[in-house]
């Protein structure tokens, strides 16, 4: 028995990498938006995008969309011991530095329980939530708002 499953185990190990080198082989067709730099080379392309100065949040395109920043964020610090999106942020904070407040929904665990401080799974807000910038699109698209958040704009 104990055989068995090493013949297995190894048939499946065989299999995978010869998948793997397959895809290795294929993957010289498909180029990235890096071009052919590799990831551990500096690809010095110039930067093209305009960090916008304080302004009015951009309209969200669909529903449970991360808002987007409407402010720089260069030199913000977060890490596990500090987060400066708190510092206006927060539920303490928000009302005296004009700014909005976090959502109710980063207080949830993923099991939905409530809990008395910011979610771990939310803590790093610039996972979802990113500058606004003036960029043409990085690839083209026919994406449309949802109609309901569309009428609204």
């Amino acid at each position: 028995m104990k055989k068995m499953k090493l013949y297995i185990g190894v048939g499946v190990l065989v299999g995978s990498l010869s998948m793997v080198s397959v895809s290795m082989a294929q993957s010289d067709v498909v180029t990235s938006l890096r071009g052919h730099t590799a990831l551990d080379e500096d690809s010095r392309v110039p930067m093209t995008r305009r960090w916008q100065r304080d302004r009015d949040p951009i309209e969200r395109d669909y529903v449970q969309q991360p808002p987007l920043i409407p402010h720089s964020t260069k030199g913000y610090r977060i890490n596990i011991k500090f987060n400066k999106c708190l510092t206006c942020h927060s539920w303490a904070n928000y009302k005296e530095a004009g700014a909005t407040k976090i959502s109710q929904t980063h207080f949830s665990d993923r099991d939905e329980n409530v809990l008395a401080n910011i979610a771990p799974r939310r803590y790093f807000c610039n996972q979802c939530h990113v500058p606004q910038v003036d960029a043409k699109p990085l690839v083209e698209n026919t994406f449309e708002p949802v109609k309901t958040l569309k009428s609204h704009h």
